[in-house]
């Protein structure tokens, strides 16, 4: 932890300092890390170099920050290890659809940092996510390795130790009345554990935490999550007419999960030949032998 807190010095521009340490400690590759910023991997390759370069002609020093100086490479800790586990919880490639090894570092690190910074809501609303998101990691694939959805899955196999120590760490979060994006994104992953089916969840509810997330946190990939929960709350001609006011955002035109999200809101509306192409174009981007197993099988269910 103490050389993560080293490698995202100050000095260099947020983005920059978070791929680097990814790369450089993370154990991530440069086109998982490009996958995580959304950008084309030559793109974050030249942001590498760039890094580097600036680190030697500036003559930045590598060396462990006192405590005094955490508070402002927090944010930037906090990233990494989020990324870390995003990628182990949804490996951009490979056979499998998570990976262990990732997920159970980021959440080793994120206790180490809850334990650092027992006073930063941020730090407990990070691992309350990962925890309640963690809980779900047994039931996301069958024997064979195939993935299944959140709404195929059998909620009987969630780990709930896990999601008890999420929810009271996230309650912990709340009580220090300094919410930010972490702790909502744990507040959604905690109606997903406490719903007994993928049917009686409260979309609205989640519907709303996104939008709350969206005002900390514009993004073209939260507002997508937003209308996939919207979806589900009032139907999937409602998510196509959403989807249709965020595609003017070049960035999600390379994003697999954007088709991937789109192609099953057109198969629920019974667009099927348009569903057929937004799966092609998925399984085109998609780099992960698993993801694209699940996304074929789908297509071939609509020429079925």
């Amino acid at each position: 932890m103490s050389l993560i807190f080293t490698c995202c010095h100050p000095a260099l521009d947020e983005p920059s300092r978070v791929a680097l340490t990814l790369r450089t400690l993370g154990g991530l590759n440069t086109m998982e890390i490009a996958r995580a910023f959304l950008v084309p991997e030559a793109t974050l390759a030249q942001r590498l170099v760039r890094a580097k370069r600036k680190i030697r002609t500036a003559g930045i020093p590598y060396r462990v920050p006192p405590p005094h100086l955490w508070p402002e490479r927090l944010e930037s800790v906090l990233s990494v290890v989020y990324f870390i586990f995003n990628e182990g919880y949804s490996a951009t490639c490979g056979p499998a659809p998570t990976r262990a090894d990732l997920c159970e570092e980021a959440l080793r690190l994120g206790t180490i940092l809850v334990e650092a910074a027992p006073d930063e809501p941020e730090a407990a609303g990070l691992l309350a996510l990962m925890l309640l998101h963690d809980s779900r990691r047994p039931a996301r694939a069958d024997r064979d390795g195939r993935l299944i959805t959140l709404e195929e899955q059998d909620r009987r196999l969630w780990n709930r130790e896990r999601i008890e120590s999420g929810t009271r760490l996230l309650e912990r979060a709340l009580a220090m009345r300094r919410p930010g994006p972490y702790q909502v994104q744990a507040a959604i992953s905690a109606v997903h554990a406490q719903s007994a089916s993928h049917a009686t969840t409260d979309w609205r509810e989640i519907t709303l935490l996104y939008r709350k997330l969206y005002e900390l946190q514009p993004s073209p990939v939260v507002r997508l999550n937003e209308i996939v929960a919207l979806s589900f709350a009032e139907g999937a001609q409602a998510g196509l007419a959403a989807l249709a006011q965020i595609e003017r955002f070049p960035v999600l035109e390379r994003y697999q999960p954007y088709h991937a999200a789109r192609a099953d809101l057109l198969r629920r509306a019974g667009r099927h030949a348009e569903a057929a192409n937004a799966y092609r174009r998925a399984i085109d981007l998609s780099e992960n032998a698993a993801e694209k197993t699940f996304l074929a099988r789908r297509l071939q269910e609509l020429s079925g």
